[in-house]
This record gives structure tokens, sequence and C-alpha cells, in this order.
């Protein structure tokens, strides 16, 4: 066991996820809302797995909430960011460490025009009397740019109510909507006071890398981002 905690002790410390901290002071904090947002297909989903995988690399519960109707996909890529995280390192039984922090999340799935406030009553009810303590909520694939001013003030009072810090991973569902050039469409932008941290996603075709603009932080807009340079297939910082 000893050994376990201390080849999960490496994976946290290796994590990309330690040079984003850094960028919004520590992380997004419970009580808080965070939304990473990009156009379809930009790798948000495995960007929020790696979200996820580090808070269960450190002990914490994590309830992934997906709204896509193909939870194997999302399974899968919690499969492949462990692989990617500890390929090359010492740990000594990858499949006994990947099974441990399993045990700290629950994959949730939900019809995507589900009312909101249905949604927040069974993860409610999974974390007060399923016995689930939650340390973090990720909603995967949610249209929050449909959702209301209301919808958005639900979620916000629930997370605050059970301590939570809640992640949202979101495309723009109409495509006509403008996307500025740090990845975040207007139809975000109306609920940016509601929003703890925002982050956009962009693809750059010249690098053929990922770009991760940290937009607003701790309730502070960031007129001109600098963003962190992710890699494609991995979500990982890439490589110099």
């Amino acid at each position: 066991m000893e050994v376990l905690l201390m080849e999960i002790q490496e994976l946290v410390e290796l994590s990309p996820l330690r040079v984003f901290e850094e960028s919004i002071n520590g992380g997004l904090g419970k009580g808080n809302l965070g939304v990473l947002v990009s156009r379809h297909g930009v790798g948000k989903t495995a960007c929020l797995v790696h979200f996820a995988a580090d808070k269960l690399f450190k002990g914490e519960q994590v309830i992934h909430v997906s709204f896509s109707g193909n939870v194997e996909h999302v399974v899968n890529w919690y499969k492949e960011v462990f692989r990617q995280l500890s390929d090359g390192k010492s740990v000594e039984d990858p499949s006994e460490t990947y099974s441990s922090i399993l045990a700290n999340r629950v994959v949730m799935n939900f019809n995507q025009h589900m009312p909101i406030d249905r949604v927040l009553t069974s993860l409610e009810t999974l974390i007060e009397h399923g016995s689930f303590k939650a340390d973090a909520v990720l909603f995967d694939g949610y249209r929050l740019s449909l959702a209301s001013e209301e919808d958005i003030r639900q979620i916000k009072a629930f997370v605050q109510k059970l301590g939570l810090e809640a992640w949202f991973a979101v495309s723009p569902v109409q495509e006509e909507t403008h996307i500025d050039e740090y990845g975040v469409p207007d139809s975000i932008r109306k609920y940016v006071d509601l929003i703890d941290v925002l982050i956009g996603l962009t693809y750059d075709d010249k690098l053929d890398k990922v770009i991760m603009n940290v937009v607003k932080s701790k309730g502070t807009s960031i007129p001109k981002p600098t963003g962190v340079v992710l890699d494609p297939k991995t979500m990982l910082l890439a490589k110099a």
C-alpha cells in the first residue's frame, strides 16, 4: 500500500495540471464554476478528464456527468489519460494503481434535454444519500450556451451548498455563433459574471497544437491571455 501511495504521489507531481494551477492561482476551488469551452473536436473532453484524473490521483472523489449518450467514450478517455501519465514512470503495477483511483470516480449519463433541476437533484441524492462524498462534479457536453441565467444560478447555488468544485466542457450549439480568438463564443460571454474560471481552447494549425487560454481567473477577466501549448493528441503540455 505504501508503494502504491508513492506511485500515485509521483503521478500527481508530474501532472501538467501543476502548471495550469499556477496560472489560476491554485486551482478552481470549492463552490466555484469553471468552464472549458472550444469548438467541437478540439479536445474538451480529454482536457476535462485530465482535470478529473489529477483530482483522483490526489484522493479526491469525482462525479463525471456525461450528456453525450456515449459513456464508453468517456471511460476510454480515463484509461488513455492514465496510460499517458504513467507511461515511462516507475509504476510497479499500473492496473492496481488505476483500479485504486477509480474507486473515487462515478460516471453518470443524462439526456441532454433533462431539466437541470432534475440533474442536480439526482446528483444531490447520490452525494448526500448514496455515500459518495464528491469533491468535484464535471459536466461534459451540457449545452451551457443555451442555458438560461436561472439555470446557471441554480448550478452555482448547488455547488456552493454542497461545497463542490464544478467544471463544464462546452461547445457552442449554434453554428453561426461568433467565437473570439481565445475560443470563447458570444453565447458564453453573457454568463461570464457567474463563471469563476473561464478557459478557451483553440487549435493553431500552423503549430499543430492546442492553445489553452485562461480568459478569466477567480473572478478577474484577463484581457490578453497567455496561452499554454498542448499536444492535440494527448492534451498534455507540448514539448518544446
